[in-house]
């Protein structure tokens, strides 16, 4: 039976377009569900567009904000605590990056940062981009999450809880505790607690031994065993009744291991959005070239442009080294846009690739390797089952074979 249109597309933009649109179907007890085309789709198409079901900064991203300071090579700036919307604005972000205190940007007005509509939680002062926003989280989870005038208590138990995260897991940060936590706190505040738990309850659960392959993965050989103490801590600030499966040794690593495996990677960044606006500009040659090389000159005068790492946890589809459409997030904030990259027929699963471009071109044994390693799984996708008869070479052996059969080549035309 079809789970209701309420819980399966209730966190689109636009649902009732969206369920006439797609379904959700199961496939099989080693795929689980997958998403399914309900009419035709063209290429360049947006088949939906979904906000996630909880977001958060990455918690070193949090702590060091706009300053401009590094851990190792990172260097952080602050967003949205609610939509992840980049709060710098594209010339405060070239100035610093580039260290030209006085740079002025061409055609300010392409910037979609609005400083002027910022708004602070008025208990802890975390810095939202809008008041619709603030109010957003407020309702959803915030009003249980909010430290009040304890922000800087090291003492209070979710500061214990993210410091304790942060002392195990460096950048570049591959999750948060904090989207758990969200993940509690938007149940604990929901009048509709089902409603919640339904939500969560359709991303994919795992074994015993493939959640602690991704501990492990996630944590590393040197923190894996603080996973107790992250549970404690976890349990001291956040712990509900209704929820005690959750707080349970084998329930927290299913939790942690849930976001893990299904949490979405977002960059933001306030320059990247004002170039691309500025490529789509329409001018006269001389200012084209004039503006171009302007941005060359600024992005050589920054040695890494910066971008704001955060996780959301939201689902868009099921993995192949094929795929038919692509998520992205060309809104500079949270909400996930699915794509259509090749025409789609209704009945036709809307699949994705957890690889990039680089990684997709790869053999089929090294798409594999990445994908286990990373994803726990083997993929059957098409072209997979065609190369099945390939050799169990990773590229990089393929290369050394390549390797060495020129310099034979070569030894021998001598």
């Amino acid at each position: 039976m079809a789970a209701p249109v309420d819980d399966m597309f209730s966190r689109c933009v636009d649902p009732a377009k969206a369920s006439n649109c797609v379904e959700v179907r199961f496939i099989d007890n080693v795929k689980g569900k997958g998403l399914f085309a309900k009419k035709p789709f063209k290429k360049g198409d947006t088949i939906f567009i979904e906000r996630p079901l909880v977001s958060s900064q990455f918690l070193w991203n949090a702590l060091y904000k706009y300053r401009g300071e590094s851990v190792n090579v990172f260097v952080m700036c602050s967003a949205c605590e609610y939509c992840l919307r980049a709060l710098e604005t594209a010339e405060e972000n070239s100035r610093r990056l580039s260290g030209r205190a006085a740079l002025s940007l061409p055609h300010p007005e392409l910037c979609k940062v609005r400083p002027d509509r910022h708004q602070p939680c008025p208990h802890c002062q975390v810095m939202y981009c809008s008041a619709e926003c603030r109010q957003a989280a407020w309702e959803q989870y915030h009003k249980l999450l909010c430290l009040g005038p304890s922000h800087h208590d090291p003492d209070h138990p979710l500061n214990k809880l993210q410091d304790a995260w942060r002392s195990v897991h460096y950048p570049p940060e591959t999750s948060s505790i904090m989207i758990m936590a969200r993940m509690v706190a938007s149940i604990k505040q929901a009048e509709d607690k089902g409603r919640w738990q339904r939500l969560f309850s359709q991303f994919c659960s795992r074994t015993a031994n493939e959640e602690e392959e991704i501990v492990h993965k996630l944590l590393g050989e040197k923190f894996q065993g603080q996973l107790g103490l992250l549970r404690n801590l976890f349990t001291t600030a956040l712990y509900e009744e209704s929820l005690s499966q959750w707080f349970t040794p084998d329930g927290f690593r299913s939790l942690f291991s849930l976001v893990g495996t299904n949490g979405q990677g977002i960059g933001t960044s306030s320059l990247s959005q004002w170039v691309h606006a500025c490529d789509a500009l329409e001018l006269p040659s001389q200012q084209r070239e004039q503006l171009d090389a302007f941005i060359d000159q600024l992005y050589k005068d920054i040695d890494k442009e910066v971008r704001i790492y955060e996780c959301s946890l939201c689902c868009a589809g099921n993995h192949s080294c094929v795929p038919n459409a692509e998520a992205s997030f060309p809104d500079n904030n949270f909400l996930l846009h699915l794509a259509a990259l090749s025409d789609i027929s209704p009945g036709e699963e809307i699949c994705i690739s957890y690889l990039d471009v680089c990684q997709r071109d790869r053999s089929r044994h090294s798409r594999h390797k990445i994908l286990r390693e990373n994803y726990l799984f083997v993929c059957s996708c098409q072209k997979c089952m065609s190369q099945m008869d390939d050799a169990d070479l990773t590229s990089e052996d393929e290369e050394e074979v390549e390797g060495e059969g020129e310099t034979e080549d070569e030894m021998t035309d001598v």
